[in-house]
């Protein structure tokens, strides 16, 4: 396993398409007082966090999700899953960032764009390997209830001078 340096550099410099490249961050730090040094994890688009989430996060937002039986079931049961929902309120941390890295730094970007884990999706479809054509099928597949990874997917092809679907 990498240090989360070594892991940044690889996303930001190995990985991470030209036209970003000094736009979007990565971010996950652990707290050396926290039990089990709990810690949190961002992605940044210009200095403006686009997701984050922390641990201590996780629990004091609990009130504000859904509650839907299969979400709670997971939340429970399946440590550390991503999906749309804990993205979206923030019920991810670091070690989320460093498990999805692991998967997506040692598989094809076409399995890590399938991926069932939505950071993995995300750090692929940022990825210089995946190229307009790519990009615009991605659009035409990607539904409107994927809306994080919309968001990147937009950010993407704005990047890349596209038109984005509104």
């Amino acid at each position: 396993m990498h240090t989360w340096s070594k892991m940044r550099s690889k996303l930001e410099n190995d990985h991470l398409a030209d036209c970003l490249k000094g736009h979007i961050r990565y971010f996950a730090t652990s707290y050396s007082k926290y039990p089990d040094h709990e810690g949190r994890a961002a992605i940044l688009l210009d200095g403006q966090q686009i997701i984050s989430g922390s641990y201590c996060e996780q629990w004091s937002k609990a009130d504000l999700l859904p509650k839907d039986a299969t979400l709670q079931k997971r939340l429970r049961t399946e440590f550390p899953f991503i999906d749309e929902t804990a993205l979206k309120y923030g019920q991810f941390d670091q070690r989320c960032f460093y498990i999805a890295f692991n998967k997506f730094d040692n598989q094809s970007i076409e399995k890590s764009l399938e991926s069932d884990d939505l950071i993995v999706r995300i750090f692929a479809v940022l990825d210089k390997r995946v190229g307009k054509r790519r990009l615009l099928k991605l659009d035409e597949i990607t539904s409107d209830k994927e809306e994080v990874f919309r968001t990147f997917l937009n950010i993407r092809m704005a990047a890349e001078g596209m038109d984005i679907k509104e």
